[in-house]
Parts: C-alpha cells; sequence; structure tokens
C-alpha cells in the first residue's frame, strides 16, 4: 500500500517539473528571506531569476553544517522566531550545536514524510506503532510520532530505554510495528527471553530501524530472532529528521521523496555529479521547508543512487545503505560523535596529555561502546592510585555531559599511544557494518 500515490509514482518528466517549479520558488524565497544565502547568492553571481530548473541546480553554492553553526542559534531562519512551532538541536564538533526549527507547516511536512515512510516499510489502516526512539532534542521519537497520527495509525510512545516496560507492553497490547534503532531491537532480546517471552512470537511484524550505522548481518539477527521484517529508516536533523527515505518490502534501496527532497550524489573531492550507480556523497535540497530551507546540503554520508521504478510501484529514486562517511564523525547508540569534542574537553583537564585513541566496539548484544584511551603526564602516573582514580573519574563525568553518552575511560602511560608524521589516526572502529 502507497500512502501518496501522487506523489510517490509520478513519471521522471513530472517528477522533474515539480522540483523545478518549487525549486525556482525556493531560491527567490531564500533571497527575500535569509541574509545568509542571499550573500551565497551574490557571492556566486546569481539572483534568483538565473535559476530556471533542476538543469541549474549545480549552479547554486553548497551549504555545510558550519553554516548552521556559524550562524548558532537562528541565523539561518526564514521565518521570525515567533513563527517557530518546535526546534531541536543535535550535536556538533565543538562549541554550538547544530539548531533546527519547523513552523507548523513543516511539522505537517514531516508528519507526511514519516507516514509514507510508515506505509512504506509496510504498516497498515488500524496498526499501533511502538515508538521507542527517544523523545527531546533528538528528532526520532517525535518524528515517528508525527508520522503515526498523520498516517491514522495509533503511537505507543515508549521513549527509548526501561527495556522490561517496553517489553510487557509489546506483550499486552500487541503493536504490529516497532520504531527503535537496530542495536535496541537486538538489545532487548535478553530481557525477552528472561522474562520468558518468546521472542520470534512477539506481535512485531515490521521494524524501522535507523539513527545508527547497520549491517545486513544486524537485519538477519533481528528479522530471524523477532521474527520479523527489519526495514531501514533515514534522515537527518537538518533535512527534517527521520523520513527523508525509508526502504519498502523488497529492501532494494531507501525511497527519497523527490517532492520534498531533491537529491544528488557527488564526488565529495570535485563537487561534480557521479553516474547513476556509482559511490559518491549525498547532497540535499529541501523544496518546500519553510523555517529552515537548505540549498545543497552536503550530508557527508556516502552512497549510490538509482532511477529506476521499484518492484513495489514507486518511482522515487533510491539510496543504497550507506557506505560510510566523507568526515571523522562517529555515530554511537545514535549520538554524533567527533574526535574533536573530545580533544576540546582533554585540552581543558590538567593532567593529561592531548594524545589519545578512540576504540568502538560492539558487544554481543548488539550496543556500541566507546573507550577513550589516554595519556597522561608522566607525574599523575606515578602517582597515588586514586589521584589516577579521580583524574580518570572527572574525564568521565565530562565526556558524558558533552557527548551525551556514557564512555569508558582508561589512562594510559605517556608515549603508548602511536604517534603519526600524517594524520592522526584517533579512531579504531571495531564494529562489523
Amino acid at each position: 500500500m502507497i500512502y501518496n500515490q501522487a506523489m510517490e509514482c509520478l513519471s521522471r518528466d513530472e517528477a522533474r517539473h515539480l522540483q523545478s517549479d518549487r525549486l525556482r520558488k525556493l531560491v527567490a524565497y531564500l533571497h527575500e528571506r535569509s541574509p545568509v544565502y542571499r550573500a551565497k547568492l551574490e557571492k556566486a553571481g546569481l539572483a534568483p531569476a538565473d535559476i530556471r530548473g533542476v538543469e541549474d541546480l549545480e549552479r547554486l553554492p553548497f551549504t555545510t553544517k558550519d553554516d548552521l553553526r556559524d550562524n548558532y542559534p537562528f541565523g539561518l531562519f526564514c521565518v521570525p522566531q515567533s513563527e517557530i512551532r518546535e526546534v531541536h538541536v543535535s550535536s556538533g564538533t565543538t562549541g554550538n550545536p547544530t539548531v533546527v526549527g519547523y513552523t507548523q507547516a513543516d511539522l505537517e511536512l514531516w508528519g507526511e514524510v514519516v507516514a509514507r515512510s510508515l506505509y512504506c516499510a509496510g504498516a497498515r489502516p488500524g496498526d499501533m506503532v511502538q515508538v521507542a526512539y527517544g523523545y527531546g532534542l533528538f528528532t526520532g521519537g517525535l518524528g515517528l510520532h508525527y508520522g503515526t497520527l498523520k498516517a491514522g495509525l495509533t503511537a505507543l510512545p515508549t521513549s527509548s530505554g526501561q527495556t522490561k516496560r517496553q517489553l510487557k507492553l509489546m506483550n499486552d497490547f500487541q503493536p504490529r510495528i516497532l520504531a527503535c534503532t537496530p542495536s535496541y531491537a537486538l538489545f532487548m532480546l535478553d530481557d525477552a527471553r528472561a522474562m520468558g517471552l518468546d521472542p520470534r512470537a512477539s506481535s512485531w511484524e515490521v521494524g524501522l530501524f535507523g539513527a545508527e550505522p547497520w549491517s545486513d548481518s544486524m537485519r538477519s539477527e533481528i528479522e530471524t530472532n523477532w521474527n520479523m521484517r527489519a526495514t531501514d529508516i533515514y534522515g537527518l536533523s537538518e533535512i527534517i529528521g527521520p523520513g527523508v527515505a525509508q526502504e519498502c518490502e523488497h529492501k532494494s534501496g531507501l525511497h527519497i521523496f523527490h517532492d520534498v527532497f531533491l537529491p544528488e550524489v557527488l564526488d565529495p573531492n570535485t563537487g561534480q555529479a557521479v553516474p547513476e550507480g556509482q559511490w559518491g556523497e549525498l547532497v540535499f535540497t529541501t523544496l518546500t521547508k519553510q523555517g529552515l530551507p537548505l540549498i545543497r546540503y552536503r550530508t557527508r554520508d556516502i552512497t549510490k543512487i538509482t532511477y529506476a521504478t521499484c518492484a513495489c510501484g514507486r518511482t522515487c529514486p533510491r539510496v543504497s545503505k550507506f557506505h560510510g562517511r566523507t568526515d571523522d564523525m562517529l555515530i554511537i547508540r545514535g549520538i554524533n560523535v567527533f574526535p574533536s569534542q573530545i580533544e576540546h574537553v582533554l585540552l581543558q583537564i590538567e593532567g593529561v596529555q592531548p594524545h589519545y585513541q578512540l576504540i568502538v566496539d560492539r558487544r554481543a548484544n548488539w550496543l556500541d561502546d566507546l573507550e577513550i584511551q589516554v595519556e597522561v603526564d608522566e607525574q599523575v602516573f606515578s602517582d597515588e592510585i586514586k589521584v589516577l582514580q579521580a583524574l580518570e573519574a572527572r574525564i568521565r563525568r565530562e565526556m558524558e555531559a558533552v557527548l551525551g553518552i556514557a564512555a569508558k575511560v582508561k589512562l594510559v602511560e605517556p608515549r603508548t599511544i602511536q604517534r603519526s608524521e600524517g594524520k592522526a589516526k584517533r579512531v579504531i572502529d571495531r564494529r562489523q557494518m
């Protein structure tokens, strides 16, 4: 079942015509309402009249996460703050986070694309959706909630955590749909068995899993152990949150809702388009947002795209599961973590050296662990054990305050972390993606 047949099954020509019309209006809107974009366009020697359609998209300037940080908090908003109905915040490298804002129309749009995602994954009228993404500044929980309501389904807003309660409510209320991170779906298995529940007999038939990288092996584990169909949902707060793209039951790529989000896949070094089916960086232009519309936003996610019609009947372009990133951002338990954040914290703490290494691993229960190995000064390392324990505890507290997740801290002797004459290898990622 397709939620919005008219938009999800546009012909290539129809989609291009609609995108061109919306792109022209978007550029004029930004030129009028955004001093930042007006300056960008002028620097590129462009006036709104120069953009006639999608064929001129490559002439437009890129937008990056730094543009949001540099204009913190509301400098990129295109409406007065009084017209913003909701604000979300995501972590940045150091200093200011990125802030996104939604008008009432944007919230309705968000609900629309997540409703499409739910039906794309396999939701049906009358379904109950257990939303086990976190509610709050993170966009996952509220995004799935709005989409559930828009689709006319029933929301069970359990949020994340409280696993035994999650499982009891699942067992008692019998929701057909689960929405959470893939690692949390696997984490819940042990508790389910400890409670005497048979995971394969659960009510969950369809899952929408996202907010972190996950592999086909994780998909197989979820599907085998929970006896459900596991689908991939993709989004990023800067673009709208969850609902930018979604797998259907054929699992042959994530459908991008092309009437709302105009995708490009580019060579990350040259900024030029790569041929269909080749790997490149995913770039988005938001065609209809009001509060924080973006032109050619560089996601840093590496994927490839196809424009072939899917077996499900949707004509939306599809992107493959993501192949990595062009920056050093890690996604751990759904949280964005930058090595530069960690370095910034360490530089404020007396007794440690600016030499560190991050080790990311995945436990048997599929949750990610982050260990931060930190070199300490000679004098501190030779001090009493309680001094080292106090230093370790302080680093751990400050890291959790900045990163938003708990990390293990291991203090090591001076000169034990490998040096490099080139770019330092800060991260060892042992997860099998």
